[in-house]
């Protein structure tokens, strides 16, 4: 007579659940690595103010260094992005566009007039998520490969 255990054959064995999520928090890193450095190299080094709808053009470099990513294995996911600024939502404003108000101050320091700028989008995650797209497929076949 055989006999098998039948509970080990199915995809809910405690087993495959590792190996499955540790395949995912893998697959995840890897894409929100590779999306976060196109967006890093889309934004360029230059004096002169970028074109609506091209990516913004890093004049300090400040922007670049803000870009992160995070796996939450909770919902298992990646959340790639910048973080937040200390000087308001200017990511926000560089990719969305929008209004703010800037504060101008003169050269002895003091607080100067207040002004309603307008930031029309130059968008430099959204156009480094296309991008990559196509490459996201890659990321997960063969992940489980001999871990289970």
């Amino acid at each position: 007579m055989l006999t098998m255990k039948v509970k080990t054959m199915f995809f809910d064995a405690p087993r495959v659940i590792r190996a499955m999520d540790r395949a995912t928090r893998r697959a995840l890193s890897k894409a929100g690595a590779f999306i976060r450095t196109r967006a890093k190299t889309s934004i360029r080094k230059r004096k002169s103010i970028s074109k609506p709808g091209n990516p913004p053009h890093s004049h300090v470099g400040l922007l670049r260094s803000l870009l992160f990513f995070g796996y939450d294995p909770g919902a298992q996911s990646v959340v790639i992005g910048p973080q937040k600024a200390r000087r308001g939502n200017v990511p926000s404003l560089l990719e969305y566009g929008g209004t703010a108000v800037r504060v101008r101050r003169h050269s002895s320091g003091k607080r100067g007039r207040k002004q309603r700028v307008t930031y029309r989008p130059r968008p430099f995650m959204g156009p480094a998520m296309e991008a990559e797209l196509p490459n996201l497929p890659k990321q997960w076949r063969n992940s489980l490969g001999s871990s289970i």
